[in-house]
């Protein structure tokens, strides 16, 4: 089935957020009316409705168990950060004090000192001859400069960098060293807010991080996004550096700006030894930021399977929702190849607490097309007939509610076969998942639905038609409508007319009536007939051949007004016009009353039957 989005709006929201505003304050009988005007849509004037429902949150599940903060682990500088603690090159290696510093050439630095030049006056950039020779890692140039002008130690570049924290950045043990003995200030933070300590973590300089613990640096200093340097030396699984941190006083359960802890960044970006290290000094194992989502809920969401086993050893809840109501099972049967951490998910994780979400993960795994975990959760008894909450349904346009719809709207057979296989009902959903599969045209998930129940005259309750959904669906796709006649879909009430021979109201009106968007509540929609449907400009050019095909299907029907209006307007469809024509012959309807007699299930398993192959051929409409 067709569907068409007409939105832009970002996809970094949960389910339930405002960016469904669009589908959650429409109507149902909007929502529907909008899939099926776009259903019956030819293929090439829209996008899928897989391919349109894709793009929605990535449906019940994608972002939809992401929380608003963004993926914090690892925290490192943008490129630009890292620019802004380079020298401008503009013109520089014209200026000889700089090209005197980057070659270490201490006499001509001298020199220049001694002709009294002013070396405490920065450039446009704010940097000084002094923040060349740290950024330069020119220890005697340094000194030489400190000796001269000792209060510019603690000067700062346009950009609030110090000689120690460009020192620093670059890994220069010995110009850290003597800056800090000369009595730098070790806690002098840049524009962002992040201090030498921070950046030596960082950089993973650990000599740098030593020296500046040393000097009494403050391990709990916090940049402008609350990260600290322990926050950093985690990211990076550097564990020298967080016992050196950790010894220090770091704080281990210290916030960023997201509320998450150095824990919840080793969790987060799959970082083993530092999550041991960390759990080993007290850490909170089911540590949440600020959206809720835990530690174990991050883990599984990136696929970090030792990660998961790790915190479920030591008793992480598998329980804990993030804002959204999504479990750590929800986000890891989003993620392909995630089969073992759902595996380890599944027993830890209440039913209870599934149901209340209004989600089972059933339907994200058939959402993802994530077969491997859509296994697991079917072998480990999760209902194949569960259905999303009203307010979960009501975020798709097309109010799906199954995890056997999202399965077929993906055109994923293997899930579809796994889930009816299982149990799963084909008739739940108010759009019938055989509807989909014949906007599709896969005839082989169309047979699996019919030999497991659905039914092949659905129709829509909401938007209520005087013949079967499957019909208007096909009418497009002669062989389609076809092949669903020979299954024994109900071609007779196509031939229903309340106007009969009467005259009709015109078309425009009564389809204005049945899509019509302002209906109210205890307004009952109009009954669409076929001769209104068939009308419509979509399939107006096909009303004869549609006519056609149905006429072999029925006995003695009569043609209304509107069907004998477009048969006669055109002159190479007076022929099907004649065939409708009363009394239709004997062969034709004894061929009619045995397969009505035969039903479609033994129908099915026609050719088995010993009849003369004549016959078979007869009842098949092959001769």
């Amino acid at each position: 089935m067709a569907t068409k989005i007409s939105t832009s709006r970002q996809q970094t929201s949960t389910l339930g957020s405002e960016e469904y505003s669009l589908y959650s304050s429409m109507s149902e009988e909007e929502l529907i009316q909008m899939a099926i005007e776009q259903s019956l849509m030819d293929p090439s004037s829209g996008q899928t409705a897989a391919q349109g429902h894709q793009k929605l949150v990535a449906t019940a599940s994608e972002e939809a168990a992401t929380a608003s903060r963004p993926n914090r682990a690892p925290h490192s500088s943008t490129w630009a950060q890292n620019f802004q603690s380079q020298p401008n090159p503009k013109n520089r290696e014209q200026d000889p004090i700089v090209v005197a510093i980057m070659n270490g050439d201490t006499d001509t630095l001298t020199n220049i000192i001694k002709s009294e030049r002013n070396l405490a006056e920065p450039n446009k950039d704010g940097w000084l001859p002094l923040h060349d020779a740290s950024y330069y890692g020119q220890l005697e140039c340094l000194k030489l400069l400190l000796k001269a002008f000792p209060a510019t130690i603690d000067r700062r570049t346009l950009q609030e960098e110090t000689a120690l924290y460009l020192a620093t950045i670059r890994g220069h043990i010995e110009c850290i060293n003597y800056l800090l003995q000369c009595g730098a200030e070790p806690d002098i933070a840049n524009k962002s807010r992040e201090t030498p300590l921070y950046k030596a973590c960082e950089r993973k300089h650990l000599e740098a991080v030593k020296l500046l613990v040393q000097y009494n640096s403050d391990v709990n200093h916090r940049c402008n996004r609350g990260w600290t340097a322990l926050h950093e030396a985690v990211a990076r699984n550097d564990l020298e550096a967080i016992d050196i941190l950790v010894t220090g006083g770091a704080k281990i359960e210290a916030k960023n700006a997201y509320g998450i802890t150095p824990l919840f960044v080793a969790a987060q970006s799959g970082q083993l030894d530092s999550l041991r290290y960390l759990a080993k000094c007290g850490a909170e194992i089911n540590t949440q930021a600020n959206d809720s989502a835990s530690a174990l809920y991050e883990a599984s969401k990136n696929g970090h399977t030792s990660i998961v086993a790790f915190l479920l050893s030591q008793g992480a809840d598998a329980n804990k929702a993030n804002k959204d109501g999504f479990l750590p099972l929800h986000i890891a049967a989003r993620k392909k190849d995630n089969e073992e951490i759902v595996s380890m998910l599944i027993p830890v994780t209440s039913r209870v607490r599934i149901k209340r979400s209004g989600i089972s993960p059933l339907h994200i795994a058939a959402e993802r097309n994530n077969n491997g975990s859509l296994e697991e959760l079917i072998d480990a008894g999760y209902d194949v007939n569960a259905t999303l909450s009203f307010e979960r349904a009501r975020l798709y346009e097309d109010r799906r509610s199954t995890a056997l719809y999202f399965s077929v709207i993906n055109n994923n057979i293997d899930a579809t076969e796994m889930l009816l296989d299982a149990g799963a009902n084909p008739n739940v959903d108010i759009i019938n998942p055989l509807l989909i599969s014949i906007r599709h045209g896969c005839l082989r998930t169309m047979n699996m639905l019919l030999d497991h129940g659905a039914n092949i005259d659905a129709y829509i309750a909401t938007h209520p038609t005087a013949f079967p959904a499957t019909i208007m669906f096909s009418m497009k796709y002669l062989s389609m409508l076809k092949y669903l006649m020979d299954l024994g879909s109900d071609a007779d009430s196509c031939f229903i007319c309340e106007y009969g021979n009467g005259p009709h109201p015109p078309v425009e009106d009564s389809r204005r009536r049945e899509f019509e968007s302002e209906n109210t509540a205890n307004k009952q929609p109009k009954i669409i007939q076929f001769c209104e449907m068939v009308s419509t400009p979509e399939f107006s050019r096909w009303a004869g051949p549609i006519i056609d095909v149905l006429l072999d299907y029925v006995g003695n029907v009569q043609l209304c007004a509107r069907l004998q209006e477009h048969l006669d307007s055109y002159e190479d469809w007076a022929g099907i016009k004649r065939k409708a024509d009363p009394p239709r012959p004997l062969v034709h309807l004894c061929r009619l009353k045995i397969r009505s007699i035969l039903g479609r299930n033994r129908f099915a398993l026609l050719d088995d039957l010993p009849l003369p192959q004549r016959l078979i051929q007869y009842l098949k409409y092959e001769c």
